[in-house]
């Protein structure tokens, strides 16, 4: 969803595309090859790019570069400015600024003064973050058109769920002055999943999908149903509390804190501008290496003081000292499914997201909280799971390539809220079948949260032929909790009696069963049977025959009803209105 600029962009054979993930803390390209979306490394051999510039002598870095001068150049170097996009200076939040170049007020928008030109004398020059944002965009497409070989014209770009129609915009222009065509805005969810799904090995099937995007200032969870290749997004969080450089502070405050204690009198590191800014690089850098080993060095020249530090940790001990961040980031899953309606019973899929998703406790955590059939797509967990600081950037060059021969005017069409805001069912549709125990139950035919218009079709079995009678109903899941018979011992007493009434003790008593597995609740997602939308009766169904049942909801929520036996002629059709 996104407005292109006024000045007409490239024709569709002219154009090269790529995708792009524009991060507050780091970014991405990506660009399809033979149908395959590849990272590009820039001219340093980054393939996560710090979204940072610095000028040092009028020369202007970036990335890696321009992260390395936060510690002797910090005045002159613009960090986490994207989300200032679009933004008055009063709803910002300036906290991870401290260390770079602040953002100042600058009319109804935000400004950052830097010595950008060569010279003593030359004077700072107060630049609004929109143009901080096409200077950065630039040397992406420039990194993105040296490696490939040929100037890149057009880009998809993702964004966070909650970055809204002002700020969408302020990103399109900024775009465009740095010469780029804006093809389309995606969510970085639907470019996460986008990225799994276009797999060659992938199925494309109904599922529930959970996104933890896990950055380096903000943590993102979106909830996303996936109907028949179309997603929806059911529920989002936002919280820039539980992210990357929480877990960079709890290493900076235990390295600090060893520090002092081993060179008494030292100062502490923290509280200088140059120490605080080695400690958090280094801090950075340590956490990378625990995601990847068991075992880390820390080590700083002239740390504080002009005293070198050096020093160890392993990976328990940081999950132990960051276990308030992890227990936070679980914490946001658990709520955006509290806003979607759902349990964690529901789930088929969750996708990490982020440079922070490396770290393996997070997934560990992910695979506690959901059941053992949820697929936990992470590193640590699956082998074939893709690298996550680079799923945004690969789902966008994956969109890019879809739509980049199709005229602007063309895409902004298919493009517009009115179209890819689709109305959805809210509840399941589907029909009553008999089971061998001749219990009735409830056959899900349209998923709920399928986006319509959409037409589904299932069989049900007659094994006694004749007339067939067909119910259309509506349903939805609910969860359903066995709690386990309390067991008592032989000869009875009358503790274990009071035990046996008690419907949620959790006591640890010698009376209950020493089997983990009885004392466990069970747990399960069962349907639940809802109003009864329409009756249809097939007649003369042969013995051990099939009636198949196709039922096609409208993008008005009329839903049509088409009932007949497999391989028989004639049948029953009837329009349901959506009132």
């Amino acid at each position: 969803m996104s407005d292109n600029g006024s000045k007409a962009g490239p024709e569709p054979s002219e154009r090269t595309a790529i995708g792009i993930t524009f991060g507050n803390s780091n970014s991405s390209i990506a660009y399809l090859v033979d149908d395959k979306a590849e990272v590009i490394a820039n001219e340093d051999g980054d393939r996560q790019i710090p979204t940072i510039l610095s000028y040092v002598d009028g020369d202007e870095y970036y990335g890696q570069q321009a992260k390395n001068f936060l510690v002797r150049n910090p005045k002159n170097t613009v960090a986490y400015f994207r989300d200032f996009l679009g933004k008055e200076f009063k709803s910002i939040d300036p906290t991870h600024n401290h260390a770079s170049a602040h953002p100042q007020e600058s009319g109804e928008t935000v400004s950052f003064t830097l010595k950008d030109k060569e010279g003593e004398e030359a004077e700072p020059s107060t630049l609004p973050v929109s143009e901080i944002a096409t200077r950065y965009l630039r040397r992406l497409v420039g990194s993105a058109s040296e490696y490939l070989g040929k100037k890149v014209t057009s880009a998809v770009i993702t964004v966070p769920t909650n970055f809204n129609e002002k700020q969408k915009a302020a990103l399109v222009a900024a775009a465009a002055a740095a010469d780029l065509e804006v093809l389309q805005v995606i969510s970085d969810p639907v470019a996460a999943v986008l990225a799994y799904d276009a797999r060659p090995e992938a199925k494309i099937e109904d599922k529930i999908v959970v996104v933890a995007d896990l950055g380096g200032t903000r943590s993102d969870v979106a909830v996303v149903a996936s109907r028949g290749g179309m997603y929806t997004i059911l529920a989002t969080v936002h919280d820039y509390e539980f992210a990357g450089v929480a877990l960079d502070k709890v290493l900076m405050d235990h390295f600090a804190k060893e520090f002092m204690k081993k060179n008494s009198g030292a100062s502490d590191p923290r509280e200088n501008a140059k120490s605080l800014a080695k400690l958090r690089l280094e801090a950075e850098a340590t956490k990378r290496a625990l995601s990847l080993g068991t075992n880390a060095s820390f080590s700083v020249e002239s740390l504080a003081d002009g005293i070198d530090f050096a020093s160890t940790i392993n990976r328990l001990r940081y999950e132990t000292i960051a276990r308030t961040v992890f227990e936070g980031i679980n914490r946001l899953v658990d709520s955006a499914l509290k806003k979607a309606g759902l349990d964690v019973l529901d789930v088929d899929e969750v996708v990490l997201s982020g440079g922070t998703s490396h770290t393996p406790r997070i997934a560990a955590n992910f695979g506690y909280i959901f059941p053992q059939n949820t697929r936990i797509l992470a590193p640590s967990t699956e082998v074939t799971a893709i690298n996550p600081s680079e799923l945004g950037a690969r789902g966008a060059a994956l969109q890019a390539s879809l739509i980049q021969d199709y005229e602007a005017e063309d895409i902004n069409q298919s493009t517009h809220a009115a179209v890819t805001t689709v109305p959805h069912v809210t509840n399941a549709i589907g029909v009553i079948s008999v089971n061998e125990a001749g219990e009735e139950v409830f056959v899900p035919v349209v998923p709920p949260e399928t986006a319509v218009p959409a037409r589904r079709t299932v069989h049900v079995s007659a094994p006694n032929g004749g007339d067939v009678l067909v119910k259309v109903v509506e349903g939805n899941t609910h969860i359903k909790v066995t709690k386990p018979e309390p067991k008592v011992k032989e000869n009875g007493d009358s503790k274990a009696a009071k035990v046996e009434d008690a419907d949620d003790s959790d006591e640890d008593d010698s009376d209950f069963s020493d089997d983990d597995e009885e004392e466990e609740e069970k747990r399960e997602k069962v349907w639940k049977i809802g109003s009864t939308l329409a009756e249809a009766a097939v007649k003369g169904v042969k013995k051990n025959g099939k009636v198949e049942v196709s039922i096609t909801v409208n993008s008005d929520l009329s839903v049509l009803v088409t009932a007949r036996e497999v391989g028989g002629k004639g049948g029953v059709r009837g329009t349901l209105s959506s009132a």
